[in-house]
């Protein structure tokens, strides 16, 4: 079956040195950046050196060093099992890594280090974190009303291009659905930020903002020709916050009025209402904002491209419970285990955010499938999810979409799913570093595609790569309205 486990890791595994070779300290990091970004590829570049070393842990270098990251090298797990020593709070440090070997200016944040770039140990990430889940615990009754009411917009808009064209491009009306709802939550229901000085730039302008602080991670997509050129302008040094220095006060105004009670909430827990602020946006603009409008493409590109058999499945499901339930409910979206399924295979097969990175607590010794390996204290360590999560000694058939993969017994590998920056079978607390919002993600890709298949029947879609290089740019070819 699809959804049988394969491996039980021995505690009794050899120790081995770790395999790789970092180069000289300036040269060998750009030979690595060169293969990454434009050699090789992302994947490739991983795989390679899995097969050149037979081992999924190795010495590598990773972007953007050698001028903007202090240091570039790290040793990345690249298995289910080895990837795990990212998750243990205990073990590792997680201070300043949140974008790798490099650390974007806090003038970008206003001078604070918000809650991502702090490790468990800090006083102030406990409080911080604490905030942040008593804030989505209190607007726990308004994410389904208030996520439909946003599809809702976001499939009348779609509809209508799509007539008009008769394609219709899902990211362009998914960007903007997404910053709205993000706004209405942090806000309240009743704000509108087109009623504001953002007025309809709202997310045009935290693109803007992420652009700039993640330019030394990404590429521009040009020419090869140019590809020397590109990579000295982006990763030589990096970018001054006073770029968007105009555009960061307009969402720092926007957020200190439009979200005044939820600062009053961040006060009466203990913080500064300044910093509050700050952290505030970072979240809606990072962690929500960037996180959605990357992952409903990844939703619907797996979903689309899984075909009609799977569409008519989950139409069946989701329609047949929608009505026994009286509507789309709390207890609706757990009855329906084939849309539950879908949505972790998803977060498995592709999750949003594909990187990981933290520092050696102490000297560790960590394992793989088939070895142990010794780690120094202080030595960076660097996970990409994509190929833990598609684990061939794991997962069967790990490549492939597998809807049904999380059904039944399916469910046992849920550990295995570490999209959150945790296990899937884990729940987010104030003492680590999993996504606060992880089941918010989970809920509001449930009901995406319950909405979704309340209207259509079936869809097909073209994928292709995202401006960001991260997620998917999906195009609907073709959206087939419920003839029931």
């Amino acid at each position: 079956m699809a959804s049988s486990s394969r491996s039980h890791t021995s505690s009794k595994l050899p120790l081995k040195p770790i395999p790789g070779d970092c180069g000289l300290r300036f040269f060998g990091a750009i030979s690595d950046r060169h293969d990454y970004f434009y050699r090789q590829g992302r994947d490739k570049f991983f795989s390679s050196r899995i097969r050149k070393y037979n081992s999924t842990v190795f010495r590598t270098n990773m972007p953007p060093g050698p001028f903007i990251s202090s240091d570039p090298r790290v040793v990345a797990v690249l298995d289910a099992i080895s990837f795990q020593i990212l998750l243990d709070n205990s073990k590792v440090e997680k201070r300043n890594v949140l974008d790798g070997t490099f650390m974007p200016s806090t003038a970008f944040t206003g001078g604070y280090r918000v809650c991502a770039f702090l490790d468990t140990s800090e006083p102030s990430h406990a409080l911080l974190k604490s905030f942040y889940l008593h804030l989505l615990a209190s607007r726990h009754d308004s994410f389904i009303p208030l996520f439909s009411g946003c599809l809702s917009e976001l499939f009348h808009e779609l509809e209508d291009k799509f007539s008009e064209k008769g394609q219709v491009s899902f990211n362009t009306f998914n960007d903007k659905m997404s910053f709205d709802f993000v706004f209405r939550l942090l806000c309240g229901p009743n704000s509108d930020p087109k009623n504001t000085i953002l007025g309809s730039n709202g997310p045009k302008l935290f693109q803007k903002w992420l652009a700039v602080q993640l330019a030394p991670l990404g590429t521009l997509g040009l020419p090869k020709i140019f590809d020397y050129l590109e990579d000295f302008l982006l990763r030589t040094l990096p970018f001054p916050a006073w770029i968007v220095k105009s555009d960061y006060k307009k969402l720092f105004d926007v957020f200190s009025t439009a979200a005044s009670a939820t600062l009053d909430e961040a006060e009466r827990f203990g913080l500064k209402r300044d910093e509050a602020c700050h952290n505030l946006i970072f979240m809606a603009g990072f962690n929500a904002y960037g996180g959605l409008k990357s992952q409903f493409p990844i939703l619907m590109k797996w979903v689309g491209s899984a075909g009609g058999s799977l569409h008519k499945e989950l139409a069946d499901e989701i329609r047949t419970v929608v009505k026994a339930e009286g509507g789309i409910t709390f207890a609706a979206l757990e009855k329906m285990t084939l849309t539950k399924s879908v949505v972790y295979e998803v977060l498995r097969i592709e999750p949003a955010v594909p990187y990981q990175y933290a520092k050696a607590r102490e000297d560790l010794v960590i394992q793989s499938h088939d070895a142990a390996f010794e780690i120094k204290k202080g030595e960076m360590i660097f996970g990409y999810q994509p190929l833990a999560t598609k684990d061939p000694l794991v997962f069967v058939n790990p490549e492939v979409f597998v809807g049904h993969r999380f059904v039944g017994e399916g469910e046992k590998l849920l550990k295995y799913v570490y999209w959150s920056n945790a296990r899937e079978t884990e729940e987010p607390s104030k003492d680590d570093k999993q996504c606060p919002a992880k089941n918010l993600v989970v809920l509001l890709c449930r009901v995406m595609l319950v909405e979704f298949f309340l209207r259509y029947d079936t869809f097909t879609v073209e994928i292709g790569k995202s401006s960001s290089n991260l997620g998917a740019s999906v195009t609907f070819t073709s959206l087939i309205k419920s003839s029931r």
